[in-house]
């Protein structure tokens, strides 16, 4: 019989990082405000949450990370110019943001890994379940992830982390689930996970990608969890307890995704993500893929 659990309303974006894979135009533009197109990548990331249910958002920063609140504020002062200029279009985009959600920051004054991020949001989400969403992902909006893994979360309870089957060479990239099958062809239930194992030691290829729907008994985990990879707080490790004891905070689940997803935090896939998205606008799309036809057809 289905059970009812409670409804999740609250996101948590972890945006402290230094972003030091892409020096030095970071040095002093948070990463996260890096433009993909015309939007920085934490617009997606916050649209994202929004389009899931998700209104209000919690942003873990750091230090020279204001910006990010900046840009999810009003500017008077841009709005008045646009209005007096009758430039409404752009107008719109720049209200868009300031808009999208209620928007609440904390500071991850010591930056000790994803698991510590998010045990900074514990005073603001209480004891509801919540979503995390990592902003070096962004998700394809027509891909709807985050949607699915709630639905799963408020059938089973307990917690739901995203999933993406990869090659075994890239498995020690990222955090890895060891995985049983259920009746739903996308959902695996997890009985164990291991934070960026090599090739030869993963369990399985299925990688966990920076989608998360939470248990608020992470929190008490979290807190007693000690450093471990990187000297860091891994939000793995404690997931891994909620996998193999139940009882505290119910089973973790896995939604297997096999949509669009780009990597900005990868210079490369950055790039990728930039090309591929110009490539489907309206207004950008056919003149970008003729100029992009004729470019590669001279490089080859």
């Amino acid at each position: 019989m289905t059970q009812s659990h409670p409804r999740i309303s609250k996101a948590v974006i972890p945006a402290a990082g230094l972003g030091t894979r892409f020096l030095p135009a970071t040095k002093a533009t948070p990463k996260e405000m890096l433009p993909v197109v015309d939007k920085p990548a934490i617009q997606y990331v916050v649209e994202e949450a929004v389009s899931a249910g998700l209104d209000d958002v919690l942003m873990i920063t750091g230090r020279n990370k204001r910006p990010l609140e900046d840009h999810f504020d009003r500017n008077y002062e841009l709005e008045s110019a646009l209005q007096k200029k009758g430039d409404a279009s752009r107008l719109a985009k720049v209200q868009e943001s300031s808009d999208l959600a209620t928007m609440h920051y904390v500071r991850q004054g010591d930056p000790r890994g994803l698991g510590h991020a998010v045990l900074c949001a514990a005073p603001h989400v209480g004891h509801e379940p919540f979503a995390v969403l990592l902003g070096d992902d962004l998700i394809d909006a027509r891909d709807p992830l985050l949607q699915r893994m709630i639905e799963v979360q408020e059938q089973h309870g307990g917690s739901v982390i995203a999933l993406m089957e990869v090659a075994p060479e890239q498995i020690h990239l990222y955090g890895c689930a060891v995985v049983d099958e259920t009746e739903d062809s996308d959902v695996v239930r997890v009985s164990g996970l291991v934070e960026k194992p090599e090739a030869a030691d993963a369990p399985s290829n299925y990688a966990v990608i920076g989608r998360y729907v939470l248990d608020p008994h992470i929190f008490d985990i979290l807190r007693k969890t000690e450093p471990g990879r990187g000297n860091e707080i891994q939000l793995t490790d404690a997931l891994q307890q909620l996998a193999q004891d139940e009882k505290v905070g119910g089973p973790v689940h896995g939604v297997v995704f096999k949509g669009r997803r780009y990597d900005t935090g990868d210079r490369g896939d950055y790039l990728r993500a930039i090309v591929r998205l110009a490539c489907e606008r309206e207004d950008l799309g056919p003149d970008f893929r003729a100029w992009l036809r004729s470019y590669v057809a001279e490089e080859m």
